[in-house]
């Protein structure tokens, strides 16, 4: 258990304010209900690759445990539970925490909601580990990720995704996407987004051997989807080097 240095209690409260809205697919969470899709593609096929699962089959995670960090209200949680996974999920924001527990309610899952720091909640021996669009709102990313790997089992998996800090993703997630309404003022700020090679050496620093990062692009025809272009955001794996 480390001390509780990864939130920055501004970033939490931005986030709280959007938890009413956060399963409103046409709300201020519309981006992430786009990207969803997306990034459980990359997971399902992570998971069977890493675990040696049956691709066919519709619970892969069965009998594994998951945790989700900076879980939202649960956008993640919920389809990793329907994977059959025991599914914790921790937030920084009350507020997150509280939709959250009343939507898994209200669709029958049996998940476990958090509200705190995770490298202060004590928690170990997770088969996957995954924290979407999170690494560049905490305060010390490499304790951050210290926090994660120290939840994680000896074999597990950890999935993550961030925005590439690039001309191209301050122009369109922050110029573009915040200005036109697309995603609420003051989400992102460029000068925290972390390049491929910058986190890949972080988690290579902290014993972990990572997988080949693929980009979550976008453009009119397609929308968001998997691409070896990373200018924007990308995916990535990583797990104890042995």
């Amino acid at each position: 258990m480390s001390n509780a240095t990864t939130i920055r209690p501004e970033e939490a409260a931005h986030f709280g304010k959007l938890a009413a809205e956060w399963w409103d697919p046409k709300g201020s969470s519309a981006m992430l209900h786009r990207l969803n899709p997306v990034r459980l593609k990359f997971i399902r096929d992570a998971v069977d690759a890493h675990f040696e699962a049956d691709s066919r089959s519709v619970r892969p995670l069965a009998g594994r445990r998951a945790l989700d960090v900076g879980c939202g209200a649960g956008l993640l949680c919920e389809p990793l539970a329907r994977l059959g996974a025991s599914v914790t999920g921790v937030d920084a924001a009350a507020e997150n925490i509280a939709a959250a527990r009343e939507h898994a309610a209200g669709g029958g899952l049996a998940i476990e909601y958090v509200c705190g720091d995770v490298g202060a909640l004590g928690l170990s021996g997770y088969d996957l580990i995954t924290s979407m669009e999170v690494i560049e709102h905490v305060a010390d990313k490499p304790a951050f990720l210290r926090a994660l790997i120290g939840a994680m089992a000896d074999d597990g998996l950890m999935i993550l995704s961030t925005p590439n800090r690039t001309p191209q993703s301050k122009w369109l997630m922050i110029e573009a996407a915040e200005r036109l309404g697309m995603v609420p003022r003051g989400t992102h700020h460029w000068e925290d987004f972390i390049t491929p090679p910058e986190l890949a050496l972080m988690l290579e620093d902290l014993g972990m051997q990572v997988g080949q990062p693929m980009g979550i692009a976008w453009n009119p025809l397609k929308g968001l989807h998997l691409s070896n272009d990373m200018a924007l955001n990308y995916i990535l794996t990583a797990k104890k080097r042995v």
